[in-house]
């Protein structure tokens, strides 16, 4: 499935930043534009969304949008309105991150999620922390404080930190922790007994004289309890403001059932979110942020490995052979039967108009997602537009869920005025 969506203006198979790059301009220290504006696409995760909750899967999607749009109107940068989008992701009952996300073998609440902006280049992250309502905000203190420079007697700050320590670090640097036994929803709560009979069940199998053969249909009945419905809907965002500044974010709950400690890619750098702004060696900017199975985004990089192959010529063309040749046919992941993941991508260019006037400037932006998953729930939104847009992407019926993909995607114009 390879359909394009409008926004602002149809996407053709042929990159449209392409063809804009002979009006391209250089990066430069030109005056800012003046406005307000801004682009941002979210995600409620790769992995099956069933049509019964489809409504508010898109509903929060609106809302992350919206949080980050209202943002960018009020002249923030795109990190700042990524992070907003991010909360309201977390704290949507229906994400598995923040509140209620997926319970560990413990029935304990662990947290991953990270951020990154493409201006400074600088990330920050938490893996594995509990009794934090909106663990991004943690990441994202984490991000500014270490941009403030060196700790006393030299010691370089942290950017990445995880269990208590992220936890108590949080909480010192002014966030509020928030009671573990609130974080959990009655969502979450029953999935962890329905998949806590389905372990048991699996364990009380491993015996026996076929010990072998059952041990293989236990571990058939656990990956279904990691890899079902509600289990890969890592939630993520990627935001570019008028100024060409790009930011991504994600979050997520982590596996279903997972070991205590676990740290999936929603943490890991490269991996879970990626943002660059426009240099001399890339002509674009670019953001990223993944979802699916985290053992097979942190062994793929996915994230990086995404925002890199952005930097050709046919956008659509170029996220399609990295979806299949970096993710699916990683030799990295050459024992997987199935590989699930799932990626949101914007790309820009700031480019110069053909109109009259010399002061108007517009910024070309598109926007992409793909997964080899059953589904993935996206919004958009420009500061332009009256209401987010919101859809559910599918596989073709009849292919195979991490082993093959759907990508979609389109194309927006942000216009401003130079002074």
């Amino acid at each position: 499935m390879e359909s394009l969506l409008n926004c602002a203006e149809e996407q053709q198979p042929s990159s449209p930043l392409a063809k804009a790059l002979s009006k391209k301009q250089e990066p430069s220290n030109d005056p800012k534009p003046k406005g307000v504006g801004g682009f941002v696409l979210v995600h409620a995760g790769a992995g099956y969304h069933s049509e019964s909750k489809a409504k508010e899967y898109k509903h929060v999607c609106k809302r992350a949008c919206q949080r980050a749009v209202d943002q960018l109107k009020a002249g923030a940068l795109a990190v700042e309105a990524v992070a907003a989008a991010l909360v309201e992701l977390e704290d949507s009952p229906f994400t598995n991150a923040g509140m209620g996300s997926n319970l560990n073998l413990s029935g304990e609440i662990e947290c991953d999620a990270s951020i990154m902006d493409g201006k400074s280049l600088h990330y920050g992250a938490v893996g594995a922390i509990s009794g934090i309502k909106n663990p991004v905000l943690v990441a994202n203190r984490l991000m500014t404080e270490a941009q403030k420079g060196k700790l006393s007697a030299g010691r370089i700050p942290p950017c990445f930190l995880v269990g208590r320590g992220a936890h108590d670090w949080a909480v010192s640097h002014g966030i509020p922790p928030w009671p573990s036994e609130k974080m959990a929803t009655k969502f979450s709560l029953s999935a962890y007994k329905r998949n806590k009979r389905k372990m048991e069940l699996a364990e009380k199998m491993d015996t026996g004289e076929n010990q072998k053969k059952k041990r293989r249909q236990s571990s058939e009945n656990t990956s279904s309890v990691e890899n079902g419905s509600g289990c890969l809907d890592t939630v993520g965002a990627v935001v570019v403001d008028l100024e060409g500044n790009v930011a991504a974010a994600v979050s997520s709950g982590g596996l279903a059932m997972k070991h205590p400690g676990r740290v999936g890619q929603a943490a890991h750098y490269g991996c879970g979110c990626w943002a660059e702004n426009a240099c001399n060696m890339n002509p674009y900017s670019t953001a990223v942020s993944t979802s699916g199975c985290g053992e097979h985004l942190i062994r793929t990089m996915l994230a990086r490995e995404c925002s890199t192959a952005m930097q050709s010529e046919d956008a659509h063309q170029a996220l399609l052979d990295a979806m299949q040749n970096k993710f699916i046919s990683s030799p990295f992941l050459a024992s997987e039967d199935r590989v699930l993941g799932g990626v949101i991508v914007l790309r820009c260019c700031r480019c110069v108009e053909t109109q009259p006037s010399q002061n108007i400037q517009g910024i070309l932006v598109e926007f992409l997602w793909s997964h080899t998953t059953e589904s993935m729930c996206v919004g958009y939104m420009s500061a332009q537009d009256g209401k987010a847009k919101t859809h559910i992407s599918r596989l073709p019926p009849g292919t195979v869920p991490g082993q093959s993909l759907a990508i979609e995607g389109g194309v927006c114009r942000l216009m401003s005025v130079v002074e």
